[in-house]
C-alpha cells in the first residue's frame, strides 16, 4: 500500500502541492483527476522519488520512504510511466526492454514484452524513435510488465493516441489491475478511467477537493474541477 500523507511540494517557481493526502490500497485502481496545472504530474513525481517533498511523508507498505532515491523506490516495487512516452529513441526496442528489466528477468524480458504487446515482438530490432507514437507508448508500458512492480504510476499514457490504440492501452491497464497490481492513474479520458477505478481523487490548485468512490462523484463535480472551480 502507498500512502501520501500531508504532502507539500513544488519547484523553484513556487509551491504546487499543499498538504495532500492520498492512499493507493493493495490491488486497487486509483484515478487522480483534475484540470491542467493542478499538480497531478508533480504528485506522481513525489510518489516515485523524482521530486522530494518539502513537507509530509511517503509510506510504502508501512515503511517511511520519504526522501529515498528513485532507484530505491523502484526496487521496493514502484514503477513510474511518465507523460511523453519515456523511451530511449536511439536504442532498439529490444535494448529498451532490457534496460527496463531487472537482472533476474533480463533474458526473458523481450519475450515478456511481446506477450503483453505482440507488436513489440515484431519490431524488436527497430529503433524506438522510428516507431509510431502508439507503439512507443506500448514500449513504455512494457516496463510495467517486465519489471513486475507492485504499484504502477501512470501519467497520461493515452495522450495524443488514436482511439484504437487508446482502447488497446486500456485493455492492458485493466489486465494489470486484474493481475493484482495497484494503479495510480492520471488520465485525460476521465470517463474510461472511472469505469474501472476503485477510488477517485480530484486535485485542484494543489489541494484534494474530493476523495471517494467513483459512484459518489457527480458529473457536475467533475465538470467544476476541469473548469478550475473550487468545490
Amino acid at each position: 500500500m502507498l500512502e501520501l500523507r500531508g504532502i507539500t511540494a513544488g519547484y523553484d517557481t513556487g509551491t504546487v502541492l499543499r498538504n495532500v493526502d492520498l492512499i493507493v490500497p493493495d490491488s486497487s485502481v486509483v484515478a487522480l483527476i483534475g484540470p491542467n496545472g493542478a499538480g497531478k504530474t508533480t504528485l506522481l513525481r513525489v510518489a516515485s522519488g523524482l521530486l522530494k517533498p518539502t513537507g509530509g511523508q511517503i509510506i510504502l507498505d508501512g515503511v517511511d520512504v520519504t526522501g529515498r532515491p528513485t532507484e530505491d523506490l523502484a526496487r521496493r516495487g514502484i514503477c513510474h510511466v511518465p507523460e511523453g512516452r519515456g523511451v530511449f529513441p536511439g536504442l532498439s526496442v529490444a535494448d529498451n526492454v532490457r534496460l527496463q528489466a531487472p537482472p533476474q528477468v533480463d533474458k526473458r524480458a523481450m519475450a515478456r514484452a511481446a506477450e503483453a504487446f505482440p507488436r513489440l515482438g515484431e519490431r524488436a530490432t527497430q529503433l524506438a524513435g522510428t516507431m509510431s507514437g502508439g507503439e512507443q507508448q506500448m514500449l513504455a508500458l512494457a516496463h510495467t510488465y517486465v519489471s513486475d512492480p507492485s504499484i504502477v504510476l501512470l501519467d497520461e499514457v493515452s495522450m495524443g493516441l488514436a482511439p484504437k490504440i487508446v482502447s488497446e492501452i486500456f485493455e492492458f491497464l485493466e489486465g494489470l489491475a486484474r493481475s493484482g497490481k495497484s494503479l495510480l492513474l492520471v488520465e485525460q479520458y476521465v470517463a474510461r478511467a472511472l469505469e474501472f477505478a476503485d477510488y477517485v481523487y480530484i486535485l485542484n490548485r494543489g489541494r484534494i477537493t474530493f476523495a471517494g468512490e467513483p459512484g459518489e462523484l457527480s458529473e457536475s463535480a467533475v465538470a467544476e474541477s476541469y473548469l478550475g472551480a473550487s468545490r
